[in-house]
């Protein structure tokens, strides 16, 4: 179905770009792709948001007076001046977005440097560090430089005397987030209307100066001809065969009042809704407002260690867990209790079919908001398909954020760096009378907890033995077996889990070995016999051979990244762009390919699950090597969860 809609919205988005049969054109765009957005709620984001806002825009302006198909086909169109409340509304949007995201941005988090801590470790900020820390990266450059410049872009667009630093700068800022995020199109649509603020006439002054034989296939560099749609204060209008033509001389039309009263309407409403949430307190969670346009883009870092979803038999009692992404590849229902409300409804429905009679749904998710302690979102005691929800109303089984407790974060720091390489810690804060449910895999074979501040009590199932922990106490944790943390205390509980991961460890000493049999082996300074798979794969020549032992093949895999990053990171600005031109080729093949074959179906009916399966695999075919793909999996040897 969304491939239909693809098939209105494509045509429809080239018939703007275009100018042709320019109203159609914009109903075509608008109409599926406002549908298709309120369609999944788990796309929801600012950058789709606005890019529905400006089709509505575009929709309503006259934007094919210039260089047009419907200039061509209509001489009053063609070359056209344009009313300036086109201008107004498109420039306001854009600063809208600049200025409410700075202003959210004034946050204390991102004011503290909490939000974003990790992208001063990027490459981008490397020239940063020749004269600064990475901790001063983060303070004055990447959340100092990012407040600062999207409180003042805006306003540094609209005048003549600072816009040309300011396109330099917002230039720069977006082809940053082009590599810093994973956005799409985002960056480049904000660079494409950074122009919006120039003079209206700056494409003429250009193409004024290039030879008279290339200006045949250049748009027109005539000044534009006067429009009925505008509006020219003491000046008469201009009678053709009993019509006027060149617009009014001060009387308003109907169109061009309702033009007037849209865009301050308009204008008013996008001022306002970034700020109501308190009218839909639904949607409140530990952040204000609606997710999908209240512009606090990257105010706001998540980390999620723990979910847990169980499942209750409202008749026999029965109870069970399941997986948390079993029935959906979203993951935003972890964040928000409108979609946790929706999908424990799905859940309740699918386990009626399992013969789960009036099934109860919990939830226990755990998570740290900008490197606080990682803590619950939702009460784990409340069924949520039963539980009350409602838009206007605030959500009762929403766990408050504890922010007495951000001042922590200071102390985090001065205790992961009395930490080695090998020692790994995560710092929870639970609630009084709640206990967290938690299991020690067998590679951590060294984990301890300490209690930070209040009274808990550990429970070690296996052992059916209760240890009780003041603040200051500390005990290990036997690997392989569950245990339970009991809050005693009258206030929230904060303790940390320390632990170090053996297996990691132990491939680390593995890597080491390897590293230097490596060196001996393309120095030949090695005295011992080598085993052939094992020369083969350290001195680079096997590079299609099967691998059978498995800490080699980590070992072949570690380096095979390194070498890809090496060869990312100095790259020539040629090579890069020839990597950035290939990804989105690879892009664009699949989405082309993959509407091909959905367009088929819908006419000729689903094929054989053989040929579905070979036609995904060519799809997914990489025509430029796996070295992408492979740099950006996540290393499994890293990743430790408790």
């Amino acid at each position: 179905f969304s491939t239909c809609l693809s098939l209105f919205l494509f045509p429809g988005a080239v018939g703007i770009m275009l100018g042709c049969f320019y109203r159609l054109s914009c109903l075509m765009f608008l109409i599926p792709y406002w549908y298709n957005f309120f369609l999944d709620k788990t796309a929801w984001n600012n950058h789709s948001y606005l890019y529905g806002l400006i089709g509505f825009q575009l929709s309503l302006m006259d934007a094919n007076r210039y260089w047009s198909v419907d200039g061509l086909r209509t001489r009053r169109k063609r070359n056209a001046q344009v009313p300036l409340w086109n201008y107004t509304v498109l420039r306001t949007q854009v600063f809208i977005v600049y200025f409410l995201a700075g202003v959210k941005k004034l946050d204390a988090d991102w004011v503290g440097g909490y939000s974003m801590g990790h992208l001063s470790r990027h490459w981008l900020f490397d020239p940063f560090k020749l004269v600064l820390t990475e901790e001063l990266v983060n303070v004055l450059v990447v959340h100092g430089g990012g407040l600062v410049l999207d409180l003042t872009a805006g306003y540094l667009l609209f005048f003549d005397l600072t816009r040309p630093y300011a396109l330099v700068f917002v230039s720069y800022f977006h082809c940053m987030n082009s590599q810093l995020f994973s956005i799409g199109m985002f960056p480049y649509t904000m660079l494409a209307t950074s122009l919006i603020f120039c003079h209206t006439d700056w494409p003429r002054a250009i193409i004024r100066k290039f030879p008279q034989f290339l200006r045949l296939l250049l748009p027109l560099a005539e000044p534009p001809q006067r429009s009925s749609a505008c509006v020219y204060p003491g000046v008469e209008p201009v009678r053709k065969a009993g019509k006027r033509e060149g617009g009014n001389g001060g009387a308003l039309t109907l169109r061009q009042s309702l033009g007037a009263i849209f865009t301050v309407l308009y204008l008013t409403e996008q001022f306002f809704l970034p700020y109501s949430h308190f009218i839909t307190q639904g949607y409140n969670n530990w952040t204000n407002g609606l997710y999908g346009y209240s512009w606090d883009m990257m105010v706001h870092s998540r980390y999620h260690q723990h979910a847990k979803i169980t499942y209750k038999d409202g008749v026999t009692g029965e109870t069970g867990y399941l997986n948390p992404g079993v029935w959906t590849q979203s993951r935003r229902w972890k964040d928000h209790a409108d979609m946790l409300k929706q999908y424990s409804t799905c859940l309740a429905r699918e386990l009626r079919k399992y013969n789960v009679s009036n099934p109860e749904i919990y939830f226990d998710i755990w998570v740290s908001i900008n490197e606080r302690f990682q803590q619950r979102l939702f009460d784990p005691r409340v069924d949520i398909v039963t539980a009350e929800w409602s838009p206007f109303k605030k959500t009762s089984w929403l766990m408050p954020q504890l922010v007495d407790l951000s001042p922590w974060r200071s102390k985090f720091n001065e205790i992961e760096k009395m930490l080695d390489n090998q020692t790994n810690v995560v710092f929870i804060a639970d609630f009084p009378g709640l206990h967290l449910e938690n299991f020690v895999s067998e590679d951590l074979g060294n984990t301890s907890i300490q209690v930070l501040k209040g009274e808990v009590a550990v429970e070690i199932v296996a052992e059916k033995k209760n240890y009780t922990l003041k603040e200051g106490g500390k005990m290990q944790l036997p690997a392989g077996d569950y245990h339970h943390v009991h809050t005693l205390s009258g206030e929230p509980s904060c303790y940390m889990y320390i632990y170090v991961n053996t297996t990691l460890v132990q491939f680390e000493e593995n890597y080491t070995r390897f590293m230097e049999l490596q060196e001996k082996i393309k120095n030949g300074t090695e005295t011992e016999d080598v085993l052939p798979e094992i020369q083969m794969a350290l001195n680079g020549s096997g590079e299609n051979l099967n691998i059978t032992d498995p800490l080699l093949a980590a070992f072949v895999r570690r380096q095979r990244r390194w070498e890809e990053h090496e060869r990312r990171k100095n790259a020539t600005l040629a090579e890069r762009f020839v990597r950035f031109a290939q990804k989105k080729h690879q892009t664009f093949r699949r989405s082309i390919l993959m509407t091909g074959y959905a367009i088929r179906n819908l006419l000729f009916g689903r094929p054989p699950m053989e040929q579905l399966i070979e036609e995904l695999d060519y799809v997914d075919k990489k025509l430029y090597g796996s070295a992408d793909a492979e740099s950006q999996r996540t290393k499994p040897e890293d990743h430790v969860e408790l």
